[in-house]
């Protein structure tokens, strides 16, 4: 009979079963649990695959040996599931099988334990095999357990009580590896769909093409250095596998709302993005009239050069400033000047060298959007918002959508969509803030820039936190730190998780 303390045991070890979360350790504490309440020097805890039982964690006391404890395959083939062999048995009829000695059993096919005996001195005598079925009476598993042993240390049989508290035990095991099994599936799935949308969103433009995954690569290269950085006592933030994989969700999902964002804009590569050929048309037709004019002795032959001569010139300064980098004041006032220009026609309508949406995209300081487009472009954190506000995260993604929809948020309350302030932004929004910007300077597939080197990106960076106020410096310094030796030709082929 069992005592009231071992029932306790049972129940102990029942709540540690399905508290664990990682899978190598509940694995191995399956067995060693198994081997201590049978008091036993030997055991095997096989996974059902389909069509085999599979080695996973193998231990005996008595040799010093463990193996498959850390997740490490174990050299041997898997089992089919065969009669002879004693825990595919079990494991076809879902049957507990006990045998006193298995030199003196006919019952199974024992030529491999003799093998393994007359190679390594063991002797293998008592022997349980109990197979692992869940809550739906569906196969998970088979655990194997040799030689238990009295106070004494003498082998004997395995005893009535210990077959039903391994049943009972096993029982509660393979509610365990299946309930953990179904977690890695939904987390899989969960990362599928994150994967197909991210995707989406990059492949919708080619000058987006790779943006999504390196920002969650970066995300995730500058939460490793954090927890570098927290074991050697330099700060107090932990990146535990859950919250890491919670941040990485973050930076796949940042842009989701760019789905939204016409291509027009999405695309726009120059300021004029191909309204040049208008103005190419216009200017050919500007001549024209001054030809005509000259002709009628409205202007002279000095006149009809200058104006010649001046559309001649300003057209080049419009290609050349519709793809710049910057606009300086005096490039500026000299679009102001061209956009006043106009000729008479005989009618006496004007015919101006600019029209105003074209003044207004030669007039874009830096970048090629106008202020309404970027208010569009600037939306896509709002549609971020929007569409993950439809998705149900559970509790370890609970903030996912807060990380995504604040990654244009600034430490200063300059950013969007919010102006959030520090206070208001928890570390993974001030991580995906920074490793957005470096990619946004480093990446080789915009079309309105080229890639900087990391160095001067940095440089950047660093004025953005320490001039502006936008950004967090000593994440600046970590990324800068953790990017040393990273080949950035070859980021987007890493995988991080």
């Amino acid at each position: 009979m069992l005592t009231n303390k071992e029932l306790r045991e049972i129940v102990d070890v029942g709540i540690a079963l399905t508290t664990e979360k990682n899978k190598n350790r509940l694995l191995e504490m399956i067995l060693e649990t198994a081997m201590d309440i049978s008091n036993c020097d030997a055991g095997t805890l096989y996974l059902y695959t389909g069509d085999s039982l599979e080695f996973k964690i193998m231990k005996t006391l008595s040799q010093n040996i463990s193996k498959g404890e850390q997740g490490e395959k174990i050299d041997l083939p898997p089992v089919p599931l065969r009669e002879e062999n004693v825990c595919a048995y079990a494991a076809i009829h879902k049957e507990l099988i006990n045998i006193e000695d298995v030199y003196h059993s006919e019952r199974f096919d024992f030529s491999g334990p003799k093998k393994y005996d007359a190679i390594t001195g063991y002797r293998t005598k008592s022997m349980i095999v109990i197979p692992m079925m869940d809550a739906e009476e569906e196969l998970v598993g088979v655990l194997q357990l040799m030689n238990s042993m009295d106070k004494a240390g003498n082998i004997i049989s395995f005893t009535e009580d210990a077959e039903f508290v391994l049943r009972s035990m096993a029982s509660q095991a393979a509610v365990s590896i299946s309930n953990m099994k179904y977690m890695e599936e939904i987390k899989v799935q969960l990362h599928s769909f994150v994967s197909a949308f991210a995707t989406a969103v990059d492949e919708r433009t080619p000058y987006n093409g790779t943006h999504t995954r390196k920002v969650a690569i970066y995300s995730v290269i500058l939460a490793d250095y954090i927890n570098k950085m927290c074991e050697e006592g330099k700060c107090e933030e932990y990146f535990d596998d859950s919250r890491k994989d919670q941040l990485h969700l973050a930076a796949a999902l940042h842009d989701i709302g760019k789905m939204i964002v016409p291509l027009s804009v999405m695309n726009k590569a120059t300021r004029l993005d191909g309204g040049i050929v208008k103005i190419e048309e216009r200017f050919r037709l500007l001549k024209a009239y001054y030809e005509i004019d000259y002709l009628k002795d409205k202007i002279s032959k000095e006149e009809f050069d200058e104006k010649l001569q001046y559309l001649d010139d300003s057209l080049q300064f419009i290609r050349e400033v519709d793809s710049a980098g910057f606009m300086p004041d005096e490039k500026l006032a000299k679009v102001e000047e061209i956009a006043a220009k106009y000729h008479v026609k005989e009618d006496g309508s004007k015919l101006y060298y600019l029209t105003e949406v074209e003044k207004d995209c030669l007039s874009i300081r830096r970048g090629t959007l106008t202020c309404e487009e970027r208010e569009i472009m600037e939306s896509h954190v709002v549609m971020t918002k929007k569409i993950l506000d439809k998705v149900h995260f559970s509790k370890n993604y609970s903030k996912v959508n807060l990380f995504a929809s604040t990654h244009h948020e600034c430490l200063n309350g300059t950013g969007y969509p919010s102006k959030l302030t520090a206070e208001d932004l928890e570390l993974e929004s001030r991580i995906l803030a920074v490793v957005d910007v470096f990619d946004a300077l480093t990446c080789t597939d915009r079309p309105y820039k080229k890639p900087m080197p990391k160095e001067k990106a940095f440089a950047i960076l660093h004025d953005m936190a320490n001039k502006e106020g936008k950004l967090e410096d000593r994440l600046v310094t970590w990324l800068e730190e953790a990017m040393e030796n990273v080949d950035m030709e070859s980021i987007d082929d890493m995988n991080v998780l």
